[in-house]
């Protein structure tokens, strides 16, 4: 069966937390945790639901009228590889051609800091067609480089 995506809502920062904290391999960084809260509400979001029951969202934040960003997506560690985030991203990619949008983004861990779910995550953003364009230490921390990768929508 495959998930009924929902959206763009407003004010869903409550369910995309308790799915971003059952992630701890992923968003393991409080402070972050907390940021995601206070943008999501004022973000359009998606949800991706089985059965009634919320499994994933994805949260889109437009920086110009030609491009986005994919803000935060998270689903459920039991949900994985089951096509929650496939159905996320592709409804989020028609919301955002519908609004002109022509290249979308998202920000991950970079390959230079080696993390098997990162592996995991970056395979998943190719596969859907996001290409790398560069590598950035000074956007999050020396710790934690920056991936930056883009999608001509």
């Amino acid at each position: 069966m495959s998930p009924v995506i929902d959206g763009p809502l407003a004010g869903q920062s409550s369910v995309c937390i308790s799915i971003l904290r059952l992630l701890p391999e992923w968003f393991g960084i409080e402070a972050a945790i907390l940021n995601y809260e206070r943008e999501i509400d004022h973000l359009p979001t998606f949800l991706a639901r089985l059965d009634g029951q919320v499994f994933g969202f994805l949260s889109l934040k437009q920086h110009f009228p030609a491009s986005a960003e994919i803000y935060v997506m998270g689903v459920r560690p039991e949900a994985h590889r089951r096509g929650f985030g496939r159905a996320l991203v592709t409804a989020t990619e028609a919301h955002a051609r519908g609004l002109g949008i022509e290249y979308m983004q998202v920000k991950t861990l970079a390959p230079s800091c080696p993390d098997d779910g990162y592996i995991r995550t970056r395979t998943f953003y190719e596969a859907m067609g996001f290409r790398p364009l560069e590598e950035f230490k000074q956007i999050w921390d020396e710790n934690n480089p920056c991936l930056i990768l883009v999608k001509r929508l």
